[in-house]
């Protein structure tokens, strides 16, 4: 099944919801809790992983920025980017995937695999991110209080773009929540297989991105994808 090899751990929600079409031209009548329990008999059912690796080294002498989302509405994309990082293993070694996402889209619009967390690399994501931007509407970008988020070269490039830095108190994941939930999805639905080394596993992040952010669907998101609403957004701020 080609949904399988493109996203082979979606939900069974979603996986229904793509299949809903196709199933329906091919006059077959099946329902989503006949559909789970098919997946479930044949053990194609996919197990949620919970592991956890802290990555976040916030005991440093910079500065850090106050919390700007607390009781914030967001309303439109390109208004609030969440930044994260995250490991992941190949056979060769431990990387580091830096990723920033848009809130209110889910689109990841800007992302870098590195071999370690230096600002230098980190930013990188940050810059791919500014770069692909529509709009010069107020940005906020929220991280955690990260050594990297707090550096210089970082707070640098966000203040040439008039981006506000907006971090969380103290360390508390569920104040970036958004972040890590992206993080987890690509994590455990599209690089489940451990990659050679971080050239070969470069290459499946930027197919699995462009998976995740084109036709993978959204709960939060009415079961559209991200880029869907992130393009139909931009356009209504770019036309309004």
């Amino acid at each position: 099944m080609a949904l399988r090899l493109e996203m082979p751990c979606i939900g069974t929600r979603k996986l229904y919801y793509l299949l809903s079409q196709e199933l329906s031209q091919c006059d077959i009548k099946i329902g989503r809790d006949a559909l789970f329990s098919y997946l479930r008999r044949e053990g194609l059912l996919v197990k949620p992983k919970k592991s956890y690796t802290k990555t976040t080294f916030s005991k440093h002498w910079l500065h850090k920025h106050e919390n700007l989302l607390k009781d914030y509405k967001i309303e439109r994309s390109e208004q609030v980017y969440v930044s994260d990082i995250t490991y992941i293993k190949s056979y060769e070694r431990t990387h580091y995937l830096s990723l920033v996402t848009d809130a209110y889209s889910r689109k990841i619009v800007g992302y870098q695999l590195s071999n370690d967390m230096n600002a230098e690399n980190v930013v990188k994501a940050l810059k791919m991110a500014v770069k692909n931007r529509k709009s010069t509407l107020p940005l906020i970008h929220h991280s955690d209080r990260g050594l990297q988020y707090c550096s210089r070269i970082y707070q640098e490039v966000l203040n040439k773009n008039n981006i506000k830095p907006s971090m969380t108190d103290g360390y508390d994941c569920y104040q970036n929540a958004l972040a890590e939930r992206i993080n987890g999805i690509l994590k455990n639905e599209f690089l489940i297989y451990k990659c050679k080394n971080g050239k070969t596993l470069e290459k499946l992040i930027d197919v699995s991105i462009n998976t995740y952010n084109n036709k993978r669907p959204h709960l939060s998101l009415s079961m559209k994808t991200p880029n869907f609403i992130h393009e139909k957004t931009s356009q209504q701020i770019l036309t309004g």
